[in-house]
């Protein structure tokens, strides 16, 4: 007679469990995965709650191939989550044919990076059709949003070789972000390496490219610390009219992390700067100003000291946070008597106290923040009542502005084995508008009837407060409104993700309605006249859907070697306006209608990999050239190609970014590099 087989699925936490294995037969690969899942260390995941549906009693549940995401206040894990999270790993950051950020986040297909400098020299950044200013980017979960202006966001001071991975919300996420985060979020998240090691990379490639970082990390005990720097320069691919060069850019940077860890208490903290400056070309020109020789630097300070509890039913993550913001931009490059620079400083502070409980009915967070957010200017803000010496100039800063956001939070989190309620609300008061405290809800939804199935639905609202640069900037050709409203904005969004042995597919169907959109426009029927405007511009209605799919081949085809993995994604948007006659947008009106993507990886031999990636983007909108004419963005397809060969201590690459030589605009009248080739070498200790 054959015993029943018995199969540990997971721990009940009950006395009496270990009598269930008397008489029976063990499957013991499942029993030694579910003990290791128990005995597991806190530093690899996350300890999910999973509340019963008839005795409603809370037990816990380890998983090892899980981290939390950002979908939510309280910490859940990738496949708890309600609100779906696309995660870029480190597998997809090490396979990328990229250099930069902000190119990585072209292969998400949610994600519209609009580039206006090569290799990340400078980049807007904005999903589901909004713009730059209208997404929060976050290092390690802080804010380092510039309130000045969202152009240079990405001007980050880590490798990406010390990105574990990076977090892309869609969609607006005020009751989890605050403001900022009208359209969604970026998360990006360093960890210093987990044991002592070292490591230098240097590539070189096209137009007088060179890159030069290195990394090392100390690990002793609980003690963990990380310190890497960095050099990048180019020649840039275009000069302007008078023959010297207007893309080129040069730039360095360094990152400290740290990081302690027991069994009570996890503290990490980090430090960076980011310094660089680039070629402007004609990022910022007009017909009416038709300079093509500008130039910006700017130099950022980053600093934060998070920490969290482990022990006791009542769970703290505080933090307390620095950045600092330096920009100086020159209309005529090296031409101070021509037209003064602009000259600005930023310096927001922030404290942040996050909390969670766990009881019969879920998880329960709360928490509050507040940030000040302090600008010097020299053409920027209001009159100060004393001014402030600009360091290695004969100006000063004469002008400023200050405001200070407060916003508390609450949030429960009803988790059941089939089902995930989200529902909560974030308060928000801003001293600069002077606005009663508003509150904006959200609540996420989702259903698992099996192992391979998710279904999702969600409620969101969310708020952004404009820009300094929205409000203040005034010069050839700009005039600014100081009194612009916060835009706000309303979603709902739906979706179905199917996950089975090697197979992973999505689809999301999701309606946007904002309101008191602020925009640049320009009134064309005015001629010489015309300049462009800051405005809150009208209310918008976008509707969108998002498809994907993806195949494992090493679990589908494990007999072969050479197919690694092949994913495919499109996303469509389709944008409801009063459309004026003779306007034009910078911004609201201008967004991806359609995008494809496709990444192929390959392994060619046993130590040489070979991965492929394309895209195809159809943009809604049009531009004005000098000559006053105004040209349609056009489509393009873009072939992305990187060839590695590993060895254990060793890595070389060569990497074509726009293989084919594709022409094409994607920022205005900002014309794209050709082709880019790279080549470069990794060595780790």
């Amino acid at each position: 007679m054959k015993r029943q087989v018995l199969v540990f699925r997971h721990f009940g936490n009950k006395g009496y469990s270990l009598f269930s294995c008397l008489g029976r037969e063990v499957v013991c690969s499942v029993l030694s995965v579910a003990t290791l899942t128990y005995a597991s260390a806190e530093s690899v995941s996350t300890h999910p709650v999973v509340t019963d549906s008839t005795a409603m009693t809370t037990a816990r549940e380890m998983q090892l191939d899980e981290v939390s995401v950002t979908g939510s206040r309280a910490p859940l894990t990738r496949s708890q989550a309600a609100r779906m999270v696309t995660v870029l790993d480190r597998a997809d950051i090490a396979q990328a044919p990229v250099q930069s950020i902000n190119d990585l986040l072209k292969y998400a297909v949610g994600v519209d990076v609009r580039q206006r400098g090569p290799i990340g020299a400078q980049t807007d950044i904005s999903v589901r059709g909004g713009t730059s200013e209208q997404i929060i980017i976050l290092l390690n979960g802080i804010n380092i949003c510039d309130p000045q202006t969202g152009h240079n966001a990405m001007d980050l001071p880590v490798d990406m070789s010390e990105i574990v991975r990076i977090e892309v919300l869609e969609g607006p996420a005020g009751r989890i972000y605050g403001t900022s985060s009208l359209v969604g979020a970026i998360n990006i998240v360093t960890r210093p390496a987990s044991t002592t090691s070292a490591d230098v990379t240097v590539e070189g490639g096209s137009f007088g490219y060179l890159k030069a970082s290195g990394r090392a990390n100390l690990t002793k005990g609980q003690w963990n610390n990380q310190m890497s720097a960095g050099y990048s320069r180019s020649d840039g691919y275009s000069r302007s009219k008078a023959g010297s060069l207007n893309t080129d850019f040069s730039g360095g940077k360094a990152f400290y992390q740290g990081e302690y860890d027991d069994e009570d208490v996890n503290i990490h903290w980090h430090l960076g700067i980011a310094d660089k400056g680039w070629g402007s070309s004609t990022f910022y020109a007009s017909p009416k100003w038709q300079a093509d020789d500008q130039y910006e630097h700017t130099t950022k300070l980053y600093t934060a000291i998070q920490a969290s509890t482990k022990r006791g039913r009542l769970h703290f993550a505080p933090s307390i946070y620095w950045n600092q913001n330096r920009d100086r931009y020159e209309s005529y490059r090296g031409q101070a008597e021509k037209m003064k620079y602009n000259y600005n400083r930023t310096d927001v502070y922030g404290v942040n106290l996050s909390s969670y409980f766990d009881w019969a009915a879920g998880r329960t967070a709360f928490g509050a923040e507040l940030r000040n957010e302090d600008l010097v200017s020299g053409n920027l803000g209001e009159p100060l009542s004393q001014t402030h010496h600009i360091k290695g100039t004969d100006r000063d800063y004469t002008l400023g502005i200050n405001r200070t956001n407060i916003s508390g939070y609450l949030e429960h989190n009803l988790l059941l084995r089939h089902f995930t309620l989200s529902a909560g609300f974030v308060a928000v008061k801003n001293t600069w508008s002077n606005m009663n405290m508003t509150v904006y809800p959200g609540i996420d939804i989702s259903y698992r009837p099996g192992s391979d199935w998710k279904l999702h639905a969600s409620y969101n609202t969310s708020l952004r407060m404009p820009s300094f640069t929205e409000m203040y900037y005034k010069v050839q050709g700009y005039s600014a409104d100081p009194h612009l409203k916060p835009e706000e904005m309303q979603a709902v969004e739906v979706g179905i993700n199917w996950r089975h042995k090697g197979l992973d597919a999505s689809i999301t169907g999701w309606h946007h309605h904002g309101k008191n959109m602020i925009d640049w426009i320009m009134d064309t029927s005015k001629g010489d006249q015309a300049i462009w405007e800051s405005v809150n511009h009208t209310t918008i209605n976008s509707v969108g859907l998002e498809v994907s799919a993806g195949l494992d081949f090493r679990q589908l085809l494990p007999s072969q070697s050479m197919l690694k993995s092949l994913k495919l994604s499109y996303s469509y948007i389709d944008q409801d306006k009063k459309q004026e006659a003779n306007i034009v947008s910078q911004y609201a009106l201008e967004y991806l209608r359609h995008k494809f993507i496709g990444n192929l990886n390959l392994q060619l031999a046993k130590t040489i990999e070979l991965s492929i990636s394309a895209r195809w983007q159809d943009r809604v909108g049009s531009y004005t050239c000098f000559d006053n004419t105004v040209s349609e963005y056009k489509p393009y397809f873009l072939t992305d190609a990187r060839l590695a060969w590993k060895g254990t201590h060793w890595k070389i690459y060569a990497e074509a970014n726009n293989l084919f030589d594709v022409s094409y605009h994607d920022y205005g009248l900002v014309e794209q590099p050709g082709r880019w080739l790279i080549a470069g070498v990794n060595l780790n200790i």
